[in-house]
C-alpha cells in the first residue's frame, strides 16, 4: 500500500505573492503582445529569449491549481477535489464562451461598419461568413478559435484532465513529472495534437504544453524544495546565466537579419522560427532557468514584494481571469485603433497605456467588489469594566 502514501510536500499555508506578481505580468505581457506593429510590446521577455508570458500563464495555472486543490483533495476526498477543479473548469469555459461572442461579434461589426474584409481574415472569424453556424457549434467544442483566442481554451483542457493527475502527482510526484515530460516528448516525435476547425491544429498543443501546467504542479507539491541544493549550486548559478545569453542572441538573431547573418545557418534555423506550437526543448529550457533564478533570488518573504509599485501587478494577477478576458479584447481595441489611425508612436503608447490602466481598473474594482460581498465583522466587546462605566 506504499503507493498510497502521500509523498508529495504542500506548500504551506497563505498566500505567495510571487505567484500573483508574476500572473500580473503575465497578463499584462500577454495584452501587449497581442498588438502587432506595437513598440511597447519590446519590454516583453518574449524579445530577450525563447519563452513568453504564455508559457508563465501555463506554470502558474499548474503551480496555483495543485496549491488550492491539493489540501482539499487530502482533507476532504479525492471526489470533492475533483468537483471543484471541475467548477472551476465550468468557470473558466463560461468566461471563455462570453469573450468568444463578444469578441466575434464586435470583429464582424467593424469589419462591416468599416469595409475592411480583410479584418475578418485576419482574426479567422471567415467562417462566420461561410457557415455560421457550424462556426458557433465548433467555438462552443474548443476547435473553433479566432485569433489571439488560444490560451483560455488550453487552460480548460489542462485544468478538466487535471484530477486525476493530482492524484498521482500526491503520491508519486517525481515519477509524475518524468511521465509528463515523456508525453511532451512522445508528442513532438509522433506529431500529436487536437485538430481545429475549419483547418490546422490547436496552436498551443496540449500534448505538449501540458509539461509546463505539470511543471508547476510538480514545483508546488515539494520539487523545488528538494532541488534547492542544485538550485543554489554556483555551477548551475553560471550555466543559467550562460544559457539566457545565448537565447538572448539567438533571438535577437531572428528578430534582426543583420545579426542572424553572423552565424551558420544550422545553428540559426535550429532555433528561429521559434517552435511554440510544441514547445521546443529550449524554449521549456529556457523557462525552467528562469524559474531557478526566480527561486534563487526572489524568495517567498522578499521585502520587495509588499513595495507599492507593484500593488497593480498584483491585484491584476490575483483576479487574473477577468483581467485576461479584458486583455485580450483590449488587445483586439488596440490593434483596430492602430490600424485605422496614423499607427504613430504616441498612439501606441496610448493604446499600451490606456489598455493596461483599464485591466488595472477592472482589477481593483473586483477586488473591491468581493470584498464588500463578505458580511462586515462586528465590533470588538468592550471590556467589562468599560460597559458598566457607560
Amino acid at each position: 500500500m506504499a503507493f498510497l502514501n502521500i509523498n508529495a510536500t504542500l506548500p504551506e499555508k497563505g498566500r505567495d505573492l510571487r505567484l500573483d506578481l508574476f500572473r500580473g505580468v503575465a497578463n499584462w505581457a500577454i495584452f501587449l503582445d497581442h498588438i502587432p506593429d506595437n513598440v511597447v510590446n519590446w519590454i516583453t521577455t518574449r524579445n530577450y529569449g525563447f519563452s513568453d508570458a504564455a508559457d508563465l500563464f501555463v506554470f502558474i495555472s499548474g503551480y496555483t491549481a495543485s496549491f488550492v486543490y491539493a489540501r482539499m483533495m487530502l482533507e476532504r476526498g479525492f471526489i470533492v477535489g475533483a468537483t471543484r477543479l471541475t467548477k472551476r473548469v465550468w468557470q473558466l469555459y463560461v468566461a471563455h464562451i462570453i469573450l468568444f461572442v463578444i469578441y466575434i461579434a464586435s470583429i464582424s461589426y467593424l469589419a462591416l461598419r468599416f469595409g475592411d474584409s480583410e479584418m475578418i481574415n485576419e482574426f479567422n472569424v471567415a467562417g462566420l461568413v461561410d457557415n455560421a453556424t457550424e462556426t458557433l457549434r465548433q467555438g462552443l467544442f474548443l476547435r473553433f478559435k479566432p485569433l489571439n483566442l488560444d490560451v483560455l481554451p488550453l487552460y480548460i483542457v489542462l485544468m478538466g484532465l487535471f484530477p486525476p493527475v493530482l492524484w498521482f502527482m500526491l503520491r508519486k510526484p517525481d515519477l509524475t513529472m518524468a511521465l509528463s515530460i515523456v508525453l511532451w516528448l512522445a508528442a513532438r516525435h509522433f506529431g500529436w495534437n487536437l485538430n481545429a476547425y475549419p483547418a490546422g491544429q490547436w496552436y498551443f498543443n496540449p500534448y505538449c504544453w501540458q509539461v509546463l501546467f505539470v511543471f508547476g504542479a510538480w514545483c508546488a507539491m515539494g520539487g523545488a524544495r528538494r532541488s534547492m541544493t542544485l538550485i543554489n549550486s554556483p555551477v548551475t548559478l553560471w550555466v543559467c546565466l550562460g544559457y539566457l545569453l545565448f537565447a538572448l542572441v539567438m533571438t535577437m538573431a531572428g528578430r534582426f537579419p543583420a545579426v542572424g547573418g553572423m552565424f551558420p545557418e544550422w545553428l540559426f534555423s535550429a532555433f528561429n522560427p521559434n517552435d511554440k506550437t510544441n514547445l521546443a526543448p529550449y524554449r521549456f529550457l529556457h523557462f525552467v532557468v528562469i524559474v531557478i533564478l526566480v527561486i534563487r533570488f526572489v524568495p517567498k518573504e522578499w521585502p520587495g514584494l509588499e513595495w507599492r509599485v507593484f500593488d497593480p501587478l498584483i491585484v491584476c494577477g490575483q483576479q487574473s481571469l477577468a483581467v485576461f478576458c479584458v486583455g485580450v479584447f483590449l488587445s483586439f481595441v488596440g490593434h483596430f485603433e492602430l490600424s485605422m489611425s496614423s499607427g504613430s508612436l504616441l498612439a501606441q503608447i496610448f493604446v499600451s497605456v490606456a489598455g493596461i490602466a483599464i485591466m488595472t481598473t477592472v482589477a481593483y474594482y473586483i477586488s473591491w467588489s468581493k470584498k464588500q460581498d463578505k458580511p462586515l465583522k462586528p465590533p470588538p466587546a468592550k471590556p467589562a469594566a468599560e460597559a458598566k462605566a457607560a
